[in-house]
């Protein structure tokens, strides 16, 4: 029998605030977090909101997330048998569940384009 494994995902939105919902997954060694929420999305639950792009090793950072209290990218870290809690970047706005608003901000933007 396969080793499962909890993970704590927050959902929600800006205006609803986050509640934290637990999956209980199937753990294979040296599986990438993204990969632990991209079977949460075929298996369980396909309305979880994330962001990824290419899948390869931190090239685009569109993953960017919090695991356990840590900013990491979803494709490189490696969840452990004891699973992890996901939570959205805490200095950017919430669009749902795991998806921030990841543009820079309009002051950035100016002060590049000068």
């Amino acid at each position: 029998m396969t080793e499962q494994v909890p993970l704590l995902v927050a959902r929600g939105t800006q205006e609803t605030g986050l509640q934290l919902q637990e999956f209980s997954i199937p753990y294979v060694e040296g599986m990438s977090v993204l990969d632990a929420l991209m079977w949460i999305r075929a298996h369980v639950d396909p309305t979880l909101a994330i962001r990824y792009s290419c899948i390869n090793a931190n090239a685009c950072k569109e993953c960017s997330l919090m695991v356990d209290g840590s900013v990491t990218y979803a494709c490189t870290a490696r969840l452990t048998p004891k699973g992890a809690k996901i939570e959205p970047l805490e200095d950017k706005d919430v669009i749902r569940d795991l998806v921030t608003d990841i543009a820079p901000s309009k002051e950035h933007l100016s002060a590049i384009l000068k």
